[in-house]
């Protein structure tokens, strides 16, 4: 077995050869080991959240076994995540692709639309794709431009993109009425099917999903405890409440942040509620509510992390926080204040240690180094794409209906979901400045789901990579943009263009 041993004080740390490691604690750790600390189960022994009694818990898991799990859930057999000695892990073709060929269609663990585009598109808070109708996603649209209420009024100065603008023509509220409430069916709309919305079971106004499955999964994953309706299973409503206000005026990656910890508390609840029933049968079950937290953790503990302010920058255009040290010190004090806000909202003592600091700083740091875009097309762009491509008298028809609607939209009709993802396979891919797979969506793509296809054909042992960045940049630049992750890349053309 070849295992190996080393004692630091009270603690005895175990290493074995199958990438496991073990600690077994008799007391307390020194302080001064809370430095070394990088994993959860590190942190739950040194931030006292453990009883004095002896306890074995796995401190560092390879995810072999969970990452061959995943491939075979996701049906795509031509890829292996592996341990690479220089990058950790990455994923390799086991199978050999052809330019343009589906690689990868990884599920979201974590994700969230972005607030401001709540605005634009009615999508299903689970899996993200449009819900309602052609003409109620319209009629919703100019229904919250004609209240002032749109993405434009969420943006940063200069950082709008087109669709934000406001060149749209006024319609009469009743014909805007008329397209949410189904009088008015536009021409060919029955060409772009939508599913029916269904209301939050909680019984909030923020969340929608496309189907009973969806809104069950969402409410026993991690919605339960983040819903503000009356049967939200939060500690306060009020409590949550104010989270969520200061998210949305802040940064809505605390957002992600709350659904990460809230997915493994109940997934923690879960595994605790079977380990019980086994338990009552008669049955013999090893482990402990540690371990139990631990499994719980496990799909997030596999993702790459730094703690989030010590991989952020300073934005270009930031004057008054040029001093880096001093930019990162409010970075940390922001994610502090959000802390505190989640803790009065959704705090379980028996998973605590989701609430240090330290945690929650690693949890965000995760998703900006590690969130993939989430982005879903629009079927309101689809439709009026449809009805500009048919036959001139067809075309002038419904033009004719549908005209009117579409300068109302102005560059609005554009619009598609946006926001941001964790997926676990995907966020193991490594970089390249010339990789040989990208994201990209395809027509059939209408859901959040990665979609990862090949830009070359790739040969059977040979690395996936994907580009973290613009690729396209110039040598400099790219290896400053890449300085957040905490590398120097050193793919072949970096290699080549290095002074």
């Amino acid at each position: 077995m070849n295992d190996k041993a080393s004692t630091v004080g009270d603690t005895r740390v175990l290493s074995r050869n199958d990438d496991v490691w073990y600690l077994r604690v008799t007391s307390r750790p020194s302080p001064w080991c809370f430095k070394g600390a990088r994993s959860l189960g590190t942190l739950l022994l040194l931030l006292g959240c453990l009883p004095i009694s002896a306890v074995t818990l796995p401190l560092r898991v390879s995810g072999g076994e969970y990452f061959d799990k995943l491939v075979a859930a996701r049906k795509c057999n031509g890829i292996k995540v592996k341990q690479n000695g220089e990058f950790g892990k990455g994923v390799y073709a086991v199978s050999d692709f052809k330019e343009d060929e589906l690689i990868l269609k990884d599920q979201i663990l974590v994700g969230a639309q972005h607030i401001s585009n709540q605005f634009d598109c009615l999508v299903c808070s689970f899996c993200f794709q449009f819900v309602g109708s052609v003409e109620f996603q319209i009629g919703r649209k100019l229904f919250l431009q004609s209240l002032g209420v749109s993405s434009s009024n969420h943006c940063d100065e200069g950082e709008c993109s087109s669709s934000c603008s406001q060149d749209g023509v006024s319609l009469p509220k009743e014909v805007i009425e008329s397209l949410m409430n189904g009088e008015l069916v536009l021409p060919y709309s029955d060409k772009f099917p939508l599913p029916s919305y269904v209301p939050c079971p909680g019984g909030c106004a923020e969340a929608f999903y496309c189907s009973e499955q969806c809104a069950e999964a969402d409410w026993e994953s991690s919605h339960s405890l983040l819903c503000t309706g009356e049967s939200s299973q939060s500690l306060s409503r009020e409590a949550l409440t104010k989270f969520m206000q200061h998210a949305n005026e802040t940064n809505d990656i605390f957002l992600l942040a709350a659904k990460t910890i809230a997915f493994t508390i109940l997934r923690y609840k879960k595994l605790k509620a079977g380990h019980v029933r086994e338990r009552d049968k008669g049955k013999s079950i090893d482990g402990s509510d540690l371990s139990l937290l631990l499994e719980a953790w496990k799909p997030v503990s596999i993702g790459y992390k730094r703690r989030w302010w010590d991989c952020t920058s300073p934005p270009e255009h930031t004057l008054d926080c040029s001093d880096g040290a001093a930019f990162r010190m409010e970075v940390r004090e922001l994610a502090f204040e959000s802390l505190q806000l989640l803790k009065a909202a959704i705090f379980d003592e028996e998973c605590e240690p989701l609430f240090s600091l330290e945690i929650y700083g690693n949890i965000i740091g995760m998703f900006e180094l590690n969130n993939l875009d989430l982005v879903v097309a629009s079927p309101v762009e689809d439709y009026f794409l449809y009805i500009d491509d048919l036959p001139s008298p067809e075309k002038n028809k419904a033009e004719e209906i549908t005209q009117p609607f579409l300068d109302a939209l102005g560059d609005d009709y554009t619009d598609c979901c946006r926001g941001t993802a964790f997926y676990p396979l995907q966020s193991c891919m490594n970089h390249s400045c010339c990789p040989n797979a990208k994201a990209f969506k395809r027509d059939e793509d209408r859901d959040g789901q990665a979609t990862i296809i090949a830009l070359r054909p790739i040969s059977r042992g040979e690395e996936v990579t994907i580009s973290y960045i613009d690729e396209d940049r110039p040598y400099e630049e790219r290896r400053t943009l890449l300085a957040d992750y905490g590398f120097k890349c050193k793919c072949a053309r970096c290699l080549e263009e290095e002074p």
